[in-house]
């Protein structure tokens, strides 16, 4: 525990910290606090980059499963200015509720399910591994209450008529991050994940994976909206229309998303 003398020094270098933060930005500049869902947050990191320069606005994002901020955006505890969601149910619920501004959510992003290994070879180009349920004992997969991703990936492993083999293997993610994570440390040998998190622009690809047809799980629409605190924020609305420009549009197709 802290001396009781350190609180003062330690508020005042936290308001010290956050009046230089303040003062680094341009005098028109807003601080938007975005809510991004967790497949997404590569993207739109090097996104920020190019609205920062092109407005002065700089982004402060958190990432995480979409359900989870809608949990928290209803409960009013939330300070979010926009949502970029994983789907385009929760924008619209958000509208709908009062939470979002009317009008304001469009589709800026269709994703793309993978089936994904650390192990080269493990996966073909055709998903044959999910009917040889002897090559692998777990299957990491985002929690389908609250993440899209999830969802599709249960269809996948339905549509394939393999449900009652894999239910058992399957280990579920607070997050599409965290199901990536699972493969990666090898807790999972297997992992549904989107596209984005392992085609990463001007990186080699590891591991071996298997892009799932769109046929086989719901089309992923993702939908980004402007939530009720940021209605008056120039840099949130300023955001949205980056989204749709050419060059936000040219990151978010070299990390595999369709449009």
């Amino acid at each position: 525990m802290q001396p009781a003398h350190m609180a003062p020094r330690r508020i005042w270098l936290t308001a010290l910290a956050t009046v230089t933060s303040l003062a680094a930005l341009p005098a028109h500049a807003d601080e938007v606090l975005v809510a991004v869902a967790a497949n997404f947050a590569a993207p739109l990191q090097k996104i920020a980059e190019g609205f920062a320069a092109a407005t002065g606005h700089v982004i402060k994002p958190s990432a995480g499963a979409t359900g989870k901020f809608y949990t928290q955006i209803v409960a009013g505890g939330a300070p979010f200015q926009v949502l970029i969601a994983a789907d385009d149910e929760t924008p619209k619920k958000l509208v709908a509720e009062g939470h979002a501004v009317a009008g304001s959510n469009f589709t800026y992003a269709i994703g793309q399910l993978v089936l994904w290994s650390a192990t080269p070879d493990l996966v073909d180009e055709q998903g044959a591994v999910l009917a040889a349920a002897a090559r692998f004992s777990k299957l990491a997969i985002a929690n389908p209450r609250i993440a899209p991703y999830g969802v599709a990936g249960l269809e996948v492993v339905k549509a394939r008529g393999h449900t009652e083999a894999i239910t058992p293997k399957l280990v579920t993610a607070e997050s599409i991050s965290q199901a990536y994570q699972f493969a990666v440390t090898g807790n999972a040998e297997l992992a549904f994940v989107a596209l984005s998190q392992v085609q990463v622009p001007g990186k080699p690809a590891t591991g071996s994976m298997w892009k799932v047809p769109q046929s086989l799980y719901g089309e992923i629409r993702q939908d980004a909206v402007l939530l009720k605190p940021g209605e008056r924020s120039a840099g949130a609305k300023a955001l949205l229309a980056y989204l749709k420009t050419a060059p936000a549009q040219a990151v978010i197709q070299a990390y595999g998303y369709r449009h």
